[in-house]
């Protein structure tokens, strides 16, 4: 077959420099003439070693074949000779040897004729081994010889089959009480209600038992292969004898085609009428042909439908029984084998059939129902599989008991010993039957006993054949249960349909009630290997690996079916969760207060809204919704993933539950990312509450896949649901943190750093603020409470850590800035520092300072990014609390009882523990970390806590040029500023917290230092008369009481001695009364 293959080929055959060469060969076959011909064998000249080497295992399967040939007409000519009795009833073994004989035979001299380059391969050999050793290979004018001979490999065998007409005639007529009555309609089956065993309850324990038991489950296929080659061999039969006439007319009606090996296929009707039409007086053979081959065409196809959809019920009921009742595997063993033929022999009908349409209309070749048949197929075997020792031991004790005969013969012909002829022996014990010597004693009696001059002849003693054919029936069921699942049920046929194979999957996944048998396609993948044989290994590789992948692929493709119906259901779900969101109940509210008020409502004639809920109120049951249709393919579909825990292909273990595992990780995975609706182009975002509302109902569709399927579910939360709380997944790709991250500080923070947003700690949100340009969000929707909360809850505290340390380093490039800046006007800041008690002198100073607005402007951005973060721990906390009560109570009380002596390492330590828990510290330790980063090689320690010390003077002494900015004024409504100066205070205790913790020095004394000096800058202005300078001065007076309120270093008392109180309260009095006058 690698010869007819353009890819396996030998490379010979397709070089162009040996074309010439090879065409001259092919013309003057079988003749070798290499004298006349130098200039066209040149080449051939030139390679005859390498041609040796690589033709050498072709041209000797040629010599094979021959010697085949020669051993089985050596044979046939025995046989004849001995005048042998052939009865398929009787001594069924050596009858159907025999026949098998003829037939692989036949189809071999066929095969043979169909290669096309066995002239040139042959040829090629032996003219390079004529150049090599001086003469033509010793088996070369043989094989020559037959290959010509055999051109036409049918009409020679007819000529060669003359003798042997009367042994196989004699053969094939036996087949008339068994053939005939297994080729029947499946009207005929069902009325003599075959292979049912709830029938006739009462029979239901009798053994089924038959004369002819072996014959019971003989494939059709093989019976309609002896009819059809035997008679054309030995045609003349046809014409002398009835019965010969109605079995070749009754196959010629069943089929259009058979199998000659494989895929390869012979046409029935074609190939007898060339035959038959150069025999002269075979018009009315020819005739019949026709006529047959018409019946075939018109009714063939419609028949072995109506016998697939009989065997589908009779399976089906078969397999139910069997399953509830494994003990009748005993009595009904035949049934089950009958069951399992016949199946197969229709299945290898429809695919050979389909695969060679000679009639326009291709609907009886197109079966969607071909693996619900399959699949009691499977579940048959694997009953059989399962309760093998039921079955043993039944056929023991029959052995023993009914059939005590066999041991006479056993010991007789000494085929087993008589420890194991003790048949009473249980089959508990683990013993070990082997009745193969049995066999092989009674096929050599058959030979004995079948010859014209045996003293006991076969043909006079008959019955004793039948009871013996029994006999070896309940031996295989002892010790061949598996050979006789391959005997009865293989269909490794498939392996070389893969195309139909494929097709019928398919056809399968798409018809939902036929989905739950889908699992019988990659169960068919089992069967591959039996199909090799061990005087070919070479292709067990190729057979593997077609068997393996074609199990992968349609276990990959079941479980991809079965996640895009599960991506379905949680679309309907997630869009009935949407439903009960509570912005849709706005309108619904909306109507209820204007029909309490009576005012009229929308347009006349408006479609009254459906309330969540009345998709499951249902008129009657007959009315179907798209879910439960979903519902329904879906669980159809998982028990057939569900069906076998794993399967054995090739040694290699496969486990469909898991392919639908990783199926949905990676769905899960891609749909969480989908439902954030992040569109980088707008910068628009899911809100975190919507998102998580989703997610939920997602998760309990998932959650309820394990009704169906024995998966792990919550595996799969845990994988996907870490790896969305990490930057990117194992893939790669952007998670919903990084997704997250990203938008809360792209666009909602740098929207408040633009001035279009301000954190209102009254709301504990941030709020958008009037402006010309509209926001597309609002930020109220993104940052209030509950929606940090499901942030929290989507993120966990690995995504809320990460979130923090994308913050922290927005902070620390701010920072960076800052320390730039007081590097410039170190020399300024020194003396300030020092001078705080020096108004004067502190004002002409102060003019020389340089970007003051840009350091206030830095600090707020630091202090919004710190109260968004403050927002964000607070909601991890609240979350946490929810969730792990236990474990964050021992957290906190761990935290609020940390010694004061304690080493700042081991405090650091359970601050970063209470941070990730979402618990606020004095320190924070993601800051600490962030700016513990940005050390300069450059610049010594010293240096470095100077310039943070410089920092907060740069600060403080910055604070009263806030009075003359218009929006710098104090809203008591939103307990802050609109330009988020309020964010200062956090600002300024986490920054000084945070630095004076990396060079070591008293946050505590740093922070009074602070308060003296922004105190006495704050009360120069005081003294100022400008209107302008001072517009908003009670507004910035309390930032210093923000500041102290903030600060777990400072106290009211310190703050009483640099600043009055009574200041502080004129401020809010005067912040208050302007704001109701502003409201008024």
């Amino acid at each position: 077959q690698a010869c007819g293959d353009p890819k396996a080929k030998p490379s010979y055959l397709v070089d162009k420099n040996l074309e010439s060469a090879v065409k001259f060969i092919v013309r003057k076959f079988p003749a070798v003439e290499t004298r006349n011909n130098n200039q066209q064998l040149a080449q051939l000249q030139k390679e005859k070693s390498e041609i040796l080497k690589n033709l050498a295992l072709y041209y000797f399967t040629f010599v094979d074949v021959m010697e085949f040939k020669d051993h089985v007409c050596e044979l046939l000519n025995t046989i004849d000779a001995c005048q042998v009795f052939f009865d398929i009833t009787v001594n069924f073994d050596l009858t159907k040897n025999y026949l098998d004989l003829v037939v692989t035979y036949t189809t071999l001299m066929i095969i043979l004729s169909r290669i096309e380059e066995r002239k040139a391969i042959i040829g090629l050999y032996n003219y390079a081994h004529e150049m090599t050793h001086g003469a033509s290979d010793r088996e070369y004018p043989r094989l020559g010889q037959m290959i010509v001979d055999y051109e036409n490999p049918l009409k020679k065998m007819m000529e060669e089959f003359v003798p042997h007409g009367k042994s196989l005639s004699d053969a094939l007529v036996s087949l008339q009480m068994v053939y005939p009555r297994r080729n029947l309609s499946a009207d005929q089956w069902r009325n003599a209600q075959l292979l049912s065993l709830i029938s006739a309850p009462s029979t239901m324990l009798n053994p089924a038992q038959s004369d002819t038991m072996p014959c019971e489950y003989l494939s059709l296929d093989t019976m309609e292969k002896w009819i059809v080659f035997g008679f054309i061999l030995c045609h003349v039969a046809l014409n002398s004898d009835a019965a010969a006439l109605s079995l070749w007319k009754l196959a010629l009606q069943s089929s259009t085609c058979l199998c000659l090996f494989r895929d390869e296929v012979f046409h029935i009707h074609k190939a007898a009428e060339d035959l038959f039409v150069n025999i002269r007086g075979y018009n009315k053979r020819i005739n019949d042909i026709r006529e047959c081959k018409e019946q075939a065409l018109s009714h063939a196809g419609s028949m072995h439908r109506e016998r697939r959809k009989f065997l589908r019920s009779a399976l089906k009921e078969l397999a139910t029984v069997l399953a509830d009742q494994p003990g009748l595997l005993g009595p009904k063993a035949l049934f089950v084998f009958m069951a399992l033929s016949f199946a197969r022999d229709e299945i290898i009908w429809l695919l050979r059939h389909a695969d060679n349409i000679q009639k326009k209309s291709t609907d009886d070749f197109i079966d969607k129902h071909i693996a619900e048949l399959i699949f009691y197929m499977e579940e048959l075997r694997a009953h059989v599989r399962k309760y093998g020792p039921v079955m043993q031991r039944y056929y023991v004790q029959y052995l023993s008991g009914f059939d005590a005969v066999v041991r006479y013969f056993c010991i007789c012909t000494g085929s087993i010993d008589r420890s194991t002829c003790d048949l009473c022996v249980s089959v508990e014990d683990g013993e070990v039957f082997d009745f193969r010597g049995m066999r092989l004693d009674w096929f050599r009696l058959q030979a004995y006993t079948s010859v014209s001059k045996a003293s006991l002849g076969l043909a006079d003693h008959k019955e004793l054949g039948k009871m013996m054919n029994t006999i070896i029936f309940h031996t295989k069921m002892v010790d061949s249960l598996v050979e006789m699942l391959v005997e009865t049920s293989d269909l490794s046929i498939f392996c070389f349909y893969s195309r139909a194979f494929e097709k019928m999957f398919q056809q399968c996944l798409e018809l939902p009630s036929q989905s739950r048998h889908s699992v019988c396609f990659p169960l068919l993948c089992t069967h591959f290997m039996s199909c090799t044989h061990e005087l070919c290994p070479e292709e067990r590789h190729h057979i593997g690996d077609r068997s393996l992948s074609l199990c992968n692929m349609f276990l990959d493709e079941m479980a991809k079916q079965a996640r895009n119906l599960i991506t379905d259901i949680c679309t309907e779900q997630c869009t009935l969760s949407d439903q009960l969101l509570p912005k849709h109940c706005a309108k619904t509210i909306s109507q209820a207060v204007n029909k309490k008020s009576k005012k009229a409502t929308g347009k006349k004639g408006e479609p009254e809204r459906e309330k969540p809920g009345v998709e499951s109120m249902r008129k009657n049951r007959l009315l179907v919704t798209n879910l439960d249709k979903l519902h329904t393919a879906l669980s159809e579909l998982c028990f057939s993933i569900n069906y076998v825990p794993n399967l054995i292909v090739w040694e290699h273990t496969f486990t469909p539950r898991e392919y639908l595992t990783s199926h949905l990780e990676i769905r899960f995975t891609k749909s969480i990312v989908g439902m954030t609706m992040y569109n980088q182009a707008t910068q628009e975002i899911a809100k975190p509450s919507e998102l998580l509302t989703s997610v939920r109902a997602y998760m309990t569709v998932l959650q309820s896949i394990e009704n169906y399927v024995t998966i792990d579910i919550t595996r799969v939360f845990n994988n996907v649901l870490l790896q969305q709380t990490q930057h990117l997944d194992s893939h790669g790709e952007p998670t919903i943190t990084s997704l997250y991250t990203n938008w809360y500080l792209e666009t909602l923070l740098r929207q408040v750093s633009n001035g279009h947003i301000a954190y209102f700690p009254a709301m504990k949100a941030f709020v958008n603020l009037p402006t010309e340009n509209e926001l597309t969000f609002n930020a109220e929707e993104y940052s209030d409470i509950s929606e940090m909360r499901s942030l929290s809850e989507l993120l966990g505290p690995y995504g809320m850590k990460f979130l923090s340390e994308s913050l922290m380093w927005h902070i620390s490039s701010q920072v960076a800035e800052l320390k730039k800046l007081v590097v410039e006007n170190m020399e300024v800041l020194t003396q300030m520092r020092t001078s705080f008690d020096k108004p004067d002198h502190m004002a002409a100073l102060f003019k020389k300072l340089t970007s003051v607005d840009s350091v206030l402007k830095r600090m707020t951005i630091i202090g919004v990014i710190l109260s968004f973060r403050s927002l964000a721990q607070e909601a991890l906390r609240d979350v946490l609390s929810c969730h792990i009560p236990f474990l964050v109570s021992s957290v906190e009380d761990f935290k609020d009882h940390i010694p004061r002596e304690t080493d700042m390492k081991v405090a650091m330590n359970v601050y970063e523990l209470s941070s990730a828990a979402g618990l606020p510290c004095e320190i924070d330790p993601a800051l600490v970390v962030a700016l513990s980063s940005q050390k300069s090689e450059n610049i010594s320690p010293e240096e470095e806590y100077k310039i943070a010390c410089l920092l907060m003077v740069f600060v403080a002494v910055s604070l009263p040029t806030l009075a003359s900015n218009v929006m710098s004024q104090y809203s008591p409504a939103i307990e802050g500023h609109c330009n988020n100066i309020h964010c200062l205070a956090k600002a300024i205790n986490q920054i000084a917290a945070a630095l004076f913790t990396i060079h070591k020095g008293s946050i505590e004394d740093r922070l009074k230092e602070f308060l003296a000096l922004a105190s006495s800058s704050l009360l120069k202005i005081g003294q100022e008369t400008d209107k302008m300078t001072t517009r908003n001065r009670e507004s910035v007076y309390l930032l210093l009481d923000m500041i102290v309120q903030e600060s777990p270093f400072l106290t009211m008392d310190l703050l009483e001695s640099c600043f009055p109180y009574v200041l502080l309260r004129n401020a809010y009095h005067a912040v208050y009364k302007q704001s109701i006058s502003a409201n008024a």
